[in-house]
């Protein structure tokens, strides 16, 4: 336990850095590592399919998942995101399945490959690209106000530092505290008083980052009670996407989507509950700003 604890710290000192650093820089250098990471949890998840028993068309689904970063790197805007992501879906849905037909015919699995080459890009893929969407934000209104430059960084920042607080909220709560188990057909060790927790912790989280850095910011800034009240959404969302992950990975009958980062599994493990919660932030501020 202190030994992996000590790992998962490690590269905690070397990644949080690197990754404050490329937030805000942003553009492209963020993109590109982002493709990326869509790239690789892409293809984590097509592995978790596989061993169930699917014969996902990994290149595709992996290739459009890194584009459509890319894409919505070179154009932040939800409408060209949405032409482009549902172009991109039919894309890989169409052509699995005419693959399907011509390369693997009834023995292939067609219906579960196809079912998850799709589910694969935009789990991993469409996901991540609107992190993009949330950096040009500020860029839609009236600029960014008297945040300036960190108006982008600070909209990214948000559901990332919300959901990771509020998952150690619950890690250190569920293991001081104990008591009945959540859900243990899919996750034995989450409890009950550690869910509890993980939520007061991303309500304090969302309150305290969106007083301190989002209220300033012009239409899509937060006050700390909105931040609050995003934070214990953010939080609920966040439990879920990672049960949601721990129930594919169950499925497959493996502990971790991958083994790319010491003590932390794969990009799927890392980044589980940031692929819901990103999105949902966006469509928050959304809601927000037609609001008010």
């Amino acid at each position: 336990m202190a030994g992996d604890l000590r790992v998962r710290l490690g590269v905690a000192v070397f990644g949080i850095p690197a990754g404050l650093v490329l937030i805000y820089l942003g553009g492209w250098p963020l993109g590109v590592v982002l493709a990326v990471i869509a790239w690789l949890g892409t293809g984590e998840y097509y592995a978790l399919a596989a061993q169930s028993g699917a014969r996902p068309f990994r290149f595709a689904g992996m290739a459009l998942a890194a584009a459509i970063v890319l894409l919505a790197t070179w154009r932040p805007h939800i409408h060209d995101l949405a032409l482009m992501g549902w172009s991109l879906t039919l894309v890989l849905a169409l052509g699995s399945m005419a693959a399907s037909v011509f390369r693997r015919g009834t023995d292939g699995i067609p219906l579960g490959s196809v079912s998850a080459t799709v589910t694969g890009f935009l789990y991993s893929g469409a996901t991540l690209a609107f992190i993009p969407l949330l950096a040009a934000l500020p860029d839609h209104a009236a600029g960014p106000g008297p945040m300036g430059r960190f108006a982008a960084p600070a909209l990214i920042l948000f559901p990332l530092a919300v959901t990771w607080m509020g998952d150690s909220g619950a890690y250190f709560t569920g293991g001081a505290v104990g008591g009945p188990k959540l859900i243990p057909s899919v996750s034995p060790k989450k409890t009950v008083s550690g869910s509890i927790g993980g939520l007061v912790v991303s309500a304090l989280a969302g309150a305290i980052l969106a007083q301190l850095t989002l209220s300033e910011i012009p239409v899509w800034g937060l006050s700390w009670w909105q931040g609050a009240l995003a934070g214990i959404v953010l939080g609920g969302i966040a439990q879920v996407a990672d049960l949601a992950e721990s129930v594919i990975k169950r499925e497959a009958g493996v502990k971790d989507s991958g083994n790319l980062l010491p003590g932390h599994g794969g990009v799927l493990d890392r980044f589980d509950a940031i692929l819901f919660t990103v999105p949902v932030t966006f469509v928050l501020l959304l809601l927000k700003a037609w609001v008010t």
